[in-house]
Order: C-alpha cells, then structure tokens, then sequence
C-alpha cells in the first residue's frame, strides 16, 4: 500500500508542468477545505420531538465567532477564479477559441456534478416524504444540501462576464457595495437593494485575481496593504457601524454579512486575498514537495464533489447514527456548550470517512468529459499529462 502511495505521488509530481503555479491550486483547496469544515463546525441538526432542525452554535456560543473568520474563506476562492478566468480567456482567444465554446467547456465542467447531486436528493426527498418523514426534516436536509448551491450561480455568472469585468478596478464593484450598504442599513432604504451586492461583493475579489492574472498584485506592499486595510475596515465596521461580528450566517440574527454580502465581509474579504497573497512565497516553497503537491493536486481534481457532497456525508452520519442509536453528543444535540463542540470535532473523521466514499462514487462525474481541469490527472500514462483549468 505504501509504494501505491508512493508510486502515485510521483506519477503526479512528474506529470505537473514545470511552469505551473502551484500555489493557485492550494489556495482553491485551501478555500474548498475551508468551507467544507466552516459547515461541518456551525451547523447542527438537531433533534426535536421527531424531526431534524438546523442550528448553529454561533446562536448559543458567540464567544466561537472567531470560527467564521478562519473558515468563512470564499473570497479566496473568487480571487482564484478570477486568476484562473482571465487566464483561461486569454488563452482561449490566443488560441482562436470562441467565446462560447470556451464558456461552454467551463459551464459543463462546473454544473455536470450538480445536476447529479441534485437528481440524487430529489429522489431521496421523495423516499422520504414517501416513507412518512416529516416534512419539516425534509426541509431542513434539502436546504443544507442546495443552500450553498448559491455561490456556484454567482460564480458562474461572474465567468460568463469575464470579457467585461477582466479590466474592471476592484474599486468599482467596492464603491457600489459601500453605496449600496449605506442606502438600504444607513439611511432605511429598500431591503432588496442588498441582493445588488450579491454580484458587486463577490466581483471585488474575482477582479482582483483578474488583476493578478495581468501581471498585477506582485508588490507585498500592495498585499500588506490589503491585509492591513481589510481587516481594518471589516474590525470598524463591527466595533461602530453595527455589522455582525460573524462572517457567516447565524439563525436568528437581524442581519447577515452573507446573505447578502455586506461592506464588513468585503473588506474581511479583501484582507483575506491580501492574506493569499503573502502566502504565496512560502507555499510554492511547500510544495516543491512531492508529497504535499500530491494531496493538493487531488483535492483539486474533485474539488466540486467535494464541495457539493460535504453536507450530505454530514447528513448521512447524522441521520445513520439517529436511527441506530438515538440522540447523540455533537450530532442530534443542541449546540450551546464547549462539550457540544469537543463532540463534533471527534465527528469530524466519520464526516471526512463518509465524505470519501461519496467523492469515490461520484468524482467521476466532475472528471469525465471535455474542458480543462484544474490539476494534473493521476490515470494512465496517457492522461497524467493532461491540465485543466477550471
């Protein structure tokens, strides 16, 4: 077993191109990672006279805030995007590829696993209303299952701008977000003027990796600068405009700085890229490393799997262990106390267990097929050479 590892890492070393920035792809796994356990560590299921309810133990433990701003990483993930976007346009064009069938290549890539994901739930929703589940379980399960679907419609959306918004200064999509923000919270304006943010949030980052992708944001000066300034703005907004402190979404709260995006999780976005940024150097360093660049490279190659299944492993050992053993610590309990919390971290293994088996069953559904993936494939000698971009 230990030479198949071995064997393998050095069939992916080996087929990386040399010129291929490796530190991009560990900050795309690094974002999908940091998703994946942000919703495993805040969301709870709870159970409560015969159904399942979410819960957060944000609601109960506001002392856990700092959780959100170590796990609450998309904004990493839309600066990559923007790299890998401009990038791949460019390319595409260079290489006398339309526009459409360079968008095509990408859309198929992203949505094929969640048309399956989708298909999947549908029919188990189905099951379950069938076999006298309570819909309001039902509910609850969906909704953790399509909820984060969210940010693949902006991601999506912001790909298919990419010709317009490639050139766009960072500060454009930030100044709507600011003008927006002081309307609609500041001076009583609609609620729905918030959802505007919702493109010009996420565009801030998606363009700065653009930028980047140009041969811009090489100075540490300037990711000083956004670190500095990001977290600066995303701390004064907290301390004296009244923003929330988490960076996700708390039940029961009176705003969210997600759903829609406000200027506090802009600005913590920003420092976060400025964060990526100066990360760079000692990550290429890292991964130099034939065995690091392994595990980042396979991550990469099902880092939508991973994404769109992380909530149903999380469900299914939820919902096993109710049947076979009742209520459980970390699992069916309210979240409102440290025991509940050490509870879930042991939990955490038997998510990332089950999570494997479902990346097995469905990965090749995101790896099958045209476009350009984001790492090396690991098959035959043939296709370990192939390189796709997301």
């Amino acid at each position: 077993m230990r030479e198949r590892v071995r064997d393998l890492v050095r069939r992916i070393d080996a087929a990386t191109p040399p010129g291929r920035d490796r530190a991009l792809d560990a900050l795309r796994a690094f974002a999908i990672l940091g998703v994946v356990c942000g919703h495993w560590l805040v969301t709870a299921l709870v159970s409560d006279s015969g159904t399942l309810r979410g819960a957060s133990p944000l609601r109960y433990m506001p002392e856990f805030t700092p959780v959100s701003w170590v796990f609450q990483t998309l904004a990493v993930f839309f600066l990559v995007g923007g790299v890998v976007g401009a990038k791949g346009y460019a390319s595409a064009r260079a290489g006398g590829q339309s526009y459409g069938r360079w968008l095509k290549a990408r859309t198929v890539r992203l949505f094929r696993p969640v048309v399956v994901v989708l298909s999947v739930w549908a029919v188990a929703a189905g099951v379950m209303l069938a076999s006298g589940v309570d819909q309001d379980t039902v509910r609850a399960l969906g909704k953790l299952v399509w909820s984060p679907l969210w940010f693949l419609l902006v991601f999506m959306v912001l790909t298919a701008a990419t010709p317009l918004v490639a050139r766009v200064h960072p500060l454009w999509p930030l100044a709507v977000v600011l003008h927006v923000d002081l309307f609609r919270l500041g001076l009583g304006g609609p609620a729905w003027l918030g959802w505007i943010n919702v493109a010009a949030g996420w565009l801030v980052p998606y363009s700065l990796g653009a930028a980047w992708a140009r041969g811009g944001l090489r100075d540490r000066r300037t990711a000083w600068m956004l670190l500095a300034g990001g977290a600066a703005a995303a701390a004064g907004l907290v301390l004296f405009a009244g923003y929330p402190a988490s960076m996700v979404g708390v039940p029961g709260s009176t705003l969210s700085n997600l759903d829609p995006p406000t200027l506090a999780a802009v600005a913590f976005g920003l420092a976060q890229c400025g964060g990526a940024l100066l990360l760079l150097g000692p990550l290429r360093r890292v991964l130099t490393r034939p065995a690091v660049w392994a595990a980042v490279a396979l991550v990469n190659l099902s880092a939508m799997t991973i994404f769109l299944w992380h909530q149903t492993a999380m469900i299914t050992v939820t919902s096993t262990a109710l049947f076979l053993g009742g209520p459980l610590p970390g699992l069916h309990t309210v979240p409102d106390s440290p025991g509940w919390v050490l509870a879930r971290l042991a939990w955490l293994p038997v998510f990332a267990a089950v999570l494997l088996v479902l990346r097995t069953v469905f990965g090749p559904y995101e790896t099958r097929g045209g476009g350009r993936s984001t790492v090396v494939r690991t098959g035959s000698p043939a296709r370990v050479r192939e390189s796709r971009h997301v």
